[in-house]
């Protein structure tokens, strides 16, 4: 018997053990002839080969055939058994809302985790929001439903829906996509179902049969996935250059591995066309020391040359192993040796793009790698994301590339010191627009001024030689403010510390109308000068002399009693009256006494 024929010897051996060598019902179409002779010549040995296995079984110390196999392999089989049921939802026929409708009317029940999984129930997947998980057992009822037989759900590995939904975080809305292995139809359709079907396309290498190219048509039209591109060229001996992928923008990378993470290796084997020849290693539960470091090798070389297309701005690499060898040790040896031939920036790790639910996901991150172990729930997964520095020359200001200009000698007889345009409008918009602050002090001062026009209108006709004192009296205030509060000084205001607190004594008069007049002329800024924030002062009005009417007589006198009106800036606004003793007391000890209250107050 040929050695081709020794894996199918293996599994019809295990088959009829299995049986315990009872007769099957062989169909009178049975279209594989070799199979009927490899059955007949293992029936006819049947007793020699029951005794072989007792033996096997008796130097291994094994309960059963199965206790024969690896302890990895025992593992493997166990979780594969109750592993879960992954299926991404086809947004192209149906939404999620309607695809959660179906399931209702078919009788399934929405559920929050694995955990909690019943007879007919799903849940929502916590990485990948398009994909849904279902019960192991209920596979075979579920490929009955419409959902399935139209395409609207599709079961594939969750491995493979997380390094598509890695790429589609990394795209723009009109960005291309490389897919470098041909891989599973399903890969490729997903990818397209998550990206623009009208501005953006889906390159996939290593289609050689033409054949397989119309069937894989013919599948994607079923889907409604129009945007997918196939390409002859395998994905080492496509010219980075090659003007057709100009736009693409992340290359997804999904090379062969040794799939020692998946706990059904001969399904995914099938379904991934990877190599068939693993099957001998991973019966073993290891892979030999050569293979490893063959399939290191030409991962290595697959990611250099994704790394080579200048355009590109992101690689994703996945793999279900769970060899360093295969995993941490290519992305680093790629990184550390670099694009050679290309001028555009490095790579560097970029942290993982998807959500990250637990303990040991957030420890593989801190490495900028994501990481799924193999477990109940699903199968090992590594996925690391390489992305372009930023281009140091995009975040340079104009002025620092004009510098670089003049120090070269690029810019002669061009003055750098000349502000631009921009800078001169801004500036003379900075001039114009006075700050919040300042506004709200004008808006004081011209309450103030009012008030004190309102205020100093002359009561009673004074003497002239008492108009001359108060005159000078109050010509000395006004220098006082002069010198103590200069108006057109364009520095920061002034502090409240700063400004003095005045308390003069004046009297109303015709000629006191005239210095306020010309007070108020200083005080009042100009339109180009800056206001400056003032202090609220404390002011004390000239004494109004009244008429006093003495009872015995119609004689009028001038009371002696003087009453000082002092008005007290601030929120209100508010004034009081002081007698002269008080007022006194006031310079003399600047504290404030009670006010007094006139008889007859006026605003």
């Amino acid at each position: 018997m040929s050695d081709e024929l020794t894996s199918l010897v293996v599994v019809m051996l295990y088959d009829l053990q299995e049986r315990k060598f009872e007769a099957r019902y062989i169909d009178d179409e049975e279209p594989i002839a070799v199979v009927k002779e490899v059955e007949c010549y293992l029936c006819s040995f049947r007793t020699k080969l029951a005794a072989a296995l007792a033996r096997c079984r008796i130097k291994h110390d094994a309960l059963s055939i199965e206790h024969i196999l690896p302890e990895t392999i025992r593992k493997q089989e166990q979780r594969a058994t109750a592993l879960p049921l992954y299926a991404w939802i086809n947004t192209l026929k149906a939404s999620l809302e309607e695809v959660h409708s179906s399931l209702q009317k078919e009788g399934f029940t929405e559920v929050e985790s694995v955990s909690e999984f019943g007879d007919y129930s799903y849940c929502l997947d916590k990485h990948c929001e398009d994909v849904l998980i279902f019960p192991s057992f209920l596979k075979e009822h579920l490929l009955t439903l419409e959902l399935f037989t139209t395409y609207k759900l599709l079961f594939q590995d969750k491995s493979r829906s997380l390094a598509v939904r890695s790429v589609k975080a990394l795209l723009n809305m009109d960005d291309d996509v490389l897919v470098a292995n041909m891989g599973s139809w399903l890969t490729l359709a997903h990818m397209s179902v998550l990206m623009n079907q009208e501005t953006s396309k889906v390159f996939v290498c290593g289609v050689k049969s033409v054949a397989k190219e119309a069937e894989l048509k013919d599948l994607f039209a079923q889907m409604e996935c129009k945007n997918i591109e196939l390409l002859r060229e395998d994905f080492t001996n496509i010219d980075p250059t090659d003007h057709k992928l100009q736009k693409v923008k992340v290359i997804l990378l999904l090379p062969r591995c040794s799939a020692l993470g998946v706990s059904n290796p001969i399904e995914f084997i099938l379904k991934e066309h990877e190599d068939a020849e693993l099957l001998r290693d991973l019966s073993q539960g290891s892979v030999a020391e050569d293979k490893l470091n063959m399939l290191a090798q030409q991962q290595l070389k697959e990611l250099m040359h994704a790394m080579q297309f200048a355009k590109v701005q992101a690689v994703v690499y996945c793999t279900c192993s769970v060899y360093p060898e295969e995993n941490e040790a290519v992305v680093n040896n790629a990184l550390a040796s670099g694009a050679e031939g290309t001028k555009a920036q490095p790579y560097k790790l970029c942290p993982p793009v998807l959500p990250l639910c637990c303990k040991s996901e957030v420890n593989s991150s801190a490495e900028n790698f994501f990481k799924l172990e193999p477990s109940d729930i699903s199968n090992s997964c590594f996925i690391a994301v390489l992305t372009r520095e930023k281009d140091p020359s995009e975040s340079v200001s104009v002025k620092d590339v004009l510098a670089r200009a003049a120090a070269k000698g690029l810019l002669e007889g061009i003055d750098l010191a000349k502000p631009t345009k921009k800078e001169e409008k801004k500036k003379k918009k900075h001039k114009v627009t006075q700050p919040k602050t300042a506004a709200k002090e004008a808006v004081m001062q011209s309450k103030i001024q009012e008030f004190l026009e309102r205020e100093m209108k002359p009561s009673v006709i004074e003497s002239d030689a008492s108009a001359v004192n108060i005159t000078a009296s109050t010509s000395q205030v006004v220098n006082q403010t002069k010198n103590s509060i200069p108006l057109k000084k364009t520095a920061k205001p002034l502090s409240n510390s700063s400004l003095p607190t005045m308390s003069k004594n004046t009297l109303a008069s015709p000629s006191m109308q005239k210095v306020f007049e010309r007070q108020r002329n200083i005080r009042k800024p100009k339109s180009e000068d800056r206001v400056m924030l003032l202090k609220p002062v404390e002011i004390v009005l000239p004494p109004v002399l009244m008429p006093y009417f003495n009872p015995q007589g119609n004689r009028s006198q001038i009371s002696s009693n003087h009453y000082y009106y002092r008005w007290v800036g601030g929120k209100n606004g508010t004034y009081s009256t002081i007698s002269p003793s008080a007022s006194k007391r006031l310079i003399k000890s600047k504290e404030l006494s009670s006010p007094g209250k006139h008889s007859r107050p006026w605003l």
